[in-house]
């Protein structure tokens, strides 16, 4: 009698371009973990000052822009120009840095995806994984920064009653970032000018995203355009919880999601495309 065999895994075509096994992803949870800590120790190894960077680099940013945007006498919705400035950089460097670590999925790893088999979503998801460790090691500095203003500032009242939205807006920065990511790394792996296109997008996407300026200073239209953005929306809805100044709408954050989960649905698309044949294409 011939005896059945039992396989601990079984590869599968995907039945969905929208197809994302959850099961298989979180079998691969300890390389994800893994990767983490490769992206959290690695990049300061070798270095004089270590993990202190995570606060050198947003606090030289924001002081740099506290002088030069506070000679321009942009407005700051009230609040203390070094707290508003921190608050925008703090969230987001997150979401630069997980964009433009993300957008090179394919071509930063292709040597590795071209030897061994796992879930090619593992490697982004271990970015975002990985940044959100750093961003909560820099929000330690931005509490600090915010406490010494809470007190000496009476103009700024946390929204007590709003403060458990704040993971959900991370959570959409992280997704959001996610999919442009995983977007810009299938369309480099055929097409090298989004190379070029990802560095000055990202720094264009800066202004346009409530960090060096409050989207109140626009008014009618224009603001609306700019609360399309799920990135200024996020940062508008932050400054808001955590001082009681800035702009608040549960309408803008609906629709923040509303277009996230769509422009995920369209990059997840792409990217299960690609992961096909991108080996010969890269």
């Amino acid at each position: 009698m011939q005896q059945k065999d039992d396989w601990d895994i079984i590869v599968r075509p995907k039945v969905s371009l929208f197809s994302i096994n959850l099961k298989e992803i979180w079998v691969y949870k300890d390389l994800i973990l893994l990767l983490v800590k490769r992206d959290v120790t690695s990049v300061y190894k070798q270095t004089i000052l270590g993990p202190l960077w995570m606060f050198i680099q947003p606090i030289f940013a924001t002081l740099i822009y506290t002088f030069t945007f506070g000679q321009a006498n942009l407005p700051t919705d009230g609040i203390p120009a070094l707290l508003f400035y921190l608050i925008g950089q703090t969230f987001w460097n997150y979401f630069s840095e997980c964009l433009n670590k993300t957008s090179v999925t394919f071509t930063a790893n292709s040597a590795v995806f071209g030897k061994v088999y796992f879930p090619r979503l593992v490697m982004p998801l271990s970015v975002i994984i990985s940044n959100l460790v750093k961003l909560g090691i820099q929000l330690l500095l931005l509490i600090i920064v915010f406490c010494y203003f809470y007190f000496s500032e009476s103009s700024m009242e946390i929204q007590w009653s709003l403060l458990f939205l704040i993971p959900f807006l991370i959570l959409l920065l992280g997704v959001f970032s996610l999919s442009l990511g995983i977007l810009f790394s299938s369309l480099t792996t055929k097409y090298r000018d989004f190379n070029f296109l990802i560095g000055f997008a990202v720094q264009l996407l800066m202004f346009l995203s409530c960090v060096v300026f409050p989207a109140s200073m626009f008014k009618g239209n224009i603001q609306l355009l700019i609360l399309l953005n799920p990135v200024a929306v996020s940062l508008e809805q932050i400054k808001y919880i955590i001082t009681g100044h800035g702009i608040f709408s549960i309408q803008h954050i609906l629709i923040s999601y509303l277009v996230t989960f769509v422009l995920f649905l369209f990059s997840l698309v792409i990217f299960n495309r690609t992961e096909k044949s991108f080996m010969d294409t890269v």
